[in-house]
């Protein structure tokens, strides 16, 4: 049997009287395919968050590792392993007494055209003098126990400066911190403005001294006067108990017989520091002969200290030949030399850096007596 199709009848013409007045109403979901396309897309369900527990163990190992990092870095720097970039104007030169005590002209300038070329690439060693401090409030040859302090870690002396911002001494490395300076002064350049440093910290002064000698020793060797000047000023800032053991500490590389030249040299220094010029220049065996004659005659240092301050040797070389003159003079001659020093009527003076001799008709026990008084108040 045929089935039939079933036929919706055509619905009839809506009657005008019977339309609503006004628009139409407009249903929010219509039927048909235009409401398929303007359907709104359903949003994406969010991704499920990590339990508390993860994340807190993230954030942990994140802050763990942060402060291994920083405690890295604290002890390269702590332990002179990190080179820093400093001002120049945060560097103490007069923090030590300096080992050299002068340039050479020709070897200064070449330093100061290979920073100029290349940059600097070897560091400086300094410490860290902490806030403020300044050496010309606490210098080392005249206060060794301020600068025991200081090297040792103490508040005290560094306390007592003004707050001039952070400061470091220099240890080692005078020269190319005078190059840089020279090329900043010349140029204005910032690349030279700074200067590339580690930062030591000495268990003394004594050490801090120590390194500064090895330093130079290693690059450039010191002469024999300015070795032993080195030597004595340390006795005197207090780093070492007296010379023998300044010898032994500053030069424990070298060899016996080079300790007991340098030794030799401290009479130069008794006898002519503040009077020579060019002391750099004495080579070892003109000094040797000095330092024996000053060590035989003491006098004669007194009248050879006031020809070097009279200003007659313009050069090294002169210098040199005034000192050996007087290394090979005959003896009588410096007897006679010094022995006319008289400075009142009646009242001669000789002796060198040790010792003093007061001859003449001047000399009576009430002179004696009113110099001892003297000399006491100045103790």
């Amino acid at each position: 049997m045929a089935r039939k199709r079933l036929t919706l009848p055509f619905a009839a013409e809506p009657d005008p009287a019977d339309m609503p007045e006004g628009p139409l109403e407009t249903k929010s979901m219509p039927f048909g395919p235009a409401s398929r396309a303007v359907s709104p897309v359903p949003p994406a369900a969010p991704a499920p968050r990590p339990p508390p527990i993860s994340r807190i163990a993230a954030e942990t190992a994140a802050t763990a590792a942060l402060e291994a990092l920083a405690g890295e870095v604290a002890e390269a720097r702590a332990t002179g392993r990190m080179v820093e970039a400093l001002p120049l104007d945060t560097i103490d030169t007069g923090h030590l007494v300096r080992d050299r005590v002068s340039f050479d002209g020709e070897d200064f300038d070449a330093l100061v055209e290979s920073l100029r070329l290349h940059g600097q690439r070897a560091p400086v060693e300094v410490i860290d003098l902490g806030q403020g401090f300044r050496s010309d409030l606490h210098p080392s040859s005249a206060d060794g126990e301020t600068r025991g302090r200081v090297m040792g870690q103490g508040d005290a002396a560094r306390d007592a400066a003004p707050e001039t911002g952070r400061r470091y001494g220099l240890i080692s490395g005078w020269r190319r911190l005078s190059a840089l300076r020279r090329l900043h002064a010349e140029t204005g350049e910032a690349r030279f403005a700074t200067v590339l440093a580690l930062l030591r910290t000495p268990e003394s002064s004594g050490a801090a001294y120590v390194a500064m000698v090895e330093e130079n020793e290693i690059r450039a060797g010191l002469s024999y006067y300015e070795r032993a000047r080195i030597a004595a000023k340390a006795v005197e800032a207090g780093a070492f108990a007296d010379r023998g053991e300044a010898l032994r500490s500053l030069y424990a590389t070298a060899s016996r017989a080079k300790r007991s030249k340098i030794g030799s040299f401290l009479n130069l220094y008794d006898a002519l520091d503040g009077s020579l010029r060019f002391p750099a220049a004495i080579g070892e065996r003109l000094g040797l002969q000095l330092a024996q004659r000053l060590a035989e005659e003491p006098e004669a240092g007194v009248a050879l200290a006031r020809l070097l301050s009279s200003g007659e040797s313009a050069d090294p070389a002169m210098e040199l030949a005034t000192l050996a003159r007087w290394a090979e003079a005959p003896r009588s001659a410096l007897r006679q030399k010094t022995a006319a020093q008289e400075i009142l009527p009646g009242l001669a003076m000789t002796g060198g850096a040790r010792r003093i001799v007061l001859s003449g008709p001047a000399v009576t026990p009430a002179l004696r007596d009113r110099l001892a008084e003297w000399l006491r108040l100045q103790g």
